[in-house]
């Protein structure tokens, strides 16, 4: 009987052990529940700090424009050119005053670090184009590396290129109305200006009308 007696006791130890284990565990379970809930540090705490980097990246300051040479003397430039025509620049005379018909264009066509000088040469009574010059700077000063000297004829510079108009003329022609045109354009390649589209234009001839305003008009 004794056996018996003895046994009763041990059980209850036992099952305390068990509730007080089944406490500790839920007590975890709630401390952790707790600290989730709370929230903590996560990703909410490199907000900012990815904020900033986008910040950072935004900042950074544009790349400097491309350098513009100064107004030059475009009289001067043609005139101590040694690959001008005698005539042109014997004729290259003030119309009224000091006013020089001359036209002046800056842009870059030569792929340059600093633009490229375009000069046309006009006449003073109907502004013809007797001369156009590409003038491309090389170790601080002007080099002449296009001229066109066969009139009339007139250089502009058009998205990169450079693009000459020659104007034909028929016998009885007036010069203020030829019969068409020749638009040559010219890209440069190389260290030269290479021909790369040439299209002609006839004028319309109906009575009264004059010929489309080219660049000499």
């Amino acid at each position: 009987m004794r056996g018996l007696t003895g046994e009763g006791p041990s059980r209850t130890p036992g099952c305390n052990q068990a509730v007080i284990t089944a406490l500790a565990v839920f007590a975890a379970l709630a401390l952790f529940a707790s600290s989730c809930a709370s929230g903590g540090t996560g990703a909410r705490d490199e907000g900012p700090a990815h904020a900033d980097s986008v910040a950072g990246a935004a900042a950074t300051p544009p790349a400097a424009p491309s350098r513009t040479p100064d107004t030059v003397d475009a009289v001067r430039l043609v005139k101590a050119d040694p690959q001008v025509a005698p005539e042109v620049k014997r004729d290259l005379k003030p119309c009224v005053a000091d006013e020089y018909p001359v036209d002046v264009s800056y842009g870059n066509v030569t792929g340059n670090s600093a633009d490229d000088i375009v000069v046309n040469v006009l006449t003073c009574g109907d502004a013809v184009g007797v001369g156009s010059y590409v003038y491309r700077e090389q170790d601080g000063a002007y080099k002449n590396v296009f001229k066109a000297e066969e009139p009339p004829v007139y250089a502009e510079i058009d998205r990169g290129d450079l693009v000459v108009t020659k104007q034909v003329y028929d016998k009885g022609d007036p010069v203020s109305s030829p019969s068409g045109e020749k638009v040559i354009t010219f890209r440069w390649a190389s260290g030269r200006f290479t021909e790369k589209y040439r299209t002609h234009n006839d004028y319309g001839k109906v009575v009264g009308d004059s010929a489309p305003p080219g660049p000499a008009s």
